[in-house]
């Protein structure tokens, strides 16, 4: 950069003097079509339970989901994220590939109602099995594991599922070696091939995941996910699971959680040039709302402010349990962003 005058020939605050000339010069932009709202779908009829861990989301039946789908719709958010809970559950979570599985359902039925909007399923098996591991498991030297190769077939054929219910976006996330190469396979060789995969290449083993454990049922009958999921302290182990995920076919990427990894985030855009979304998880949420709950904090104004700094680490898209609220502000202003 050249050398600039100094105070007082520059000031910087000339640029800051009013709304609209900030609005002008400002660098970043939030959307609401940047973000992705998460929907919990559960077994029954006329459910709403709320979560009690994530104030204001809900696990919902298929047949209340017109509800909140048309919430979505009506506030311009593009696209939802699904999130399954069966009626049953098994050793190797086999009912997740069920043509008649309770995503499936779901999908069909956001269709339906929306078909504009764009409908991503989770790829995982903690939510369907007995134990709430990412797999079937097997007998180790040092204990029960997920079985890595065993899980990458059922992977496939969870996607294929999700595919032919008419799903728009695969997102695995269950951080098996080789799942991206065995899920585009597989929809390659289903004839869906123009399915892209977004897919959470980098998926820390963290902390901030509690509430979601509660809202999608998921908690592990014993140990923890550490095996598969990756080690917060490391950045080129990141960079390496991106690029064997790009080089076996990922369309988009994702970071997860947010917040704790901006540096990731903006790391993995500069490296890969990939459409970038990020988890802003359960736990970031949950914290918000209860100090906004004590007066602790601003909550329209923290919240547009962490969307912001996503976008300004590089994600093109938010996951974000925020979405309703982040996109009605945004209205509020009588812009399509800040």
């Amino acid at each position: 950069m050249p050398n600039q005058p100094l105070f007082p020939t520059t000031r910087m605050r000339r640029l800051r003097t009013s709304e609209t000339l900030r609005a002008m010069v400002r660098e970043t932009h939030l959307r609401i079509d940047d973000l992705i709202y998460p929907i919990f779908v559960r077994h029954g009829s006329n459910v709403k339970n709320e979560i009690g861990s994530m104030p204001g989301q809900f696990q919902w039946s298929v047949d209340r989901l017109e509800e909140i789908v048309g919430t979505v719709e009506s506030l311009g958010i593009p696209a939802v994220i699904l999130f399954g809970i069966p009626a049953a559950k098994d050793d190797t979570g086999k009912v997740a590939c069920n043509a008649d599985g309770i995503v499936q359902e779901a999908v069909r039925k956001i269709k339906r109602l929306s078909p504009k909007t764009l409908v991503i399923t989770d790829l995982c098996f903690c939510e369907y099995t007995s134990h709430g591991h990412c797999g079937p498991l097997t007998e180790t030297p040092r204990g029960q594991e997920v079985d890595n190769d065993a899980t990458l077939e059922l992977l496939a054929a969870q996607a294929v599922s999700h595919a032919r219910a008419g799903a728009d976006i695969i997102a695995p996330s269950g951080m098996m070696d080789g799942m991206i190469r065995a899920i585009r396979r597989g929809l390659d060789a289903a004839s869906f091939e123009l399915v892209p995969i977004m897919s959470y290449a980098i998926k820390f083993a963290s902390g901030y995941y509690g509430p979601f454990r509660e809202a999608a049922e998921s908690t592990p009958s014993f140990g923890d996910r550490r095996t598969y999921q990756m080690d917060p302290a490391n950045v080129r182990e990141a960079m390496r699971e991106a690029e064997l995920d790009v080089a076996e076919g990922a369309d988009m990427l994702m970071v997860k959680p947010g917040l704790p990894y901006l540096d990731v985030l903006a790391r993995a855009k500069d490296r890969f040039g990939l459409p970038m979304a990020v988890y802003n998880v359960s736990g970031e949420y949950a914290m918000v709302k209860a100090a906004a709950a004590n007066g602790w904090i601003d909550e329209r104004r923290i919240v547009l402010e962490t969307m912001l700094g996503f976008k300004r680490a590089g994600a093109d898209m938010i996951i974000t349990y925020h979405a309703l609220d982040a996109a009605r502000w945004l209205r509020e202003d009588g812009l399509p962003g800040i």
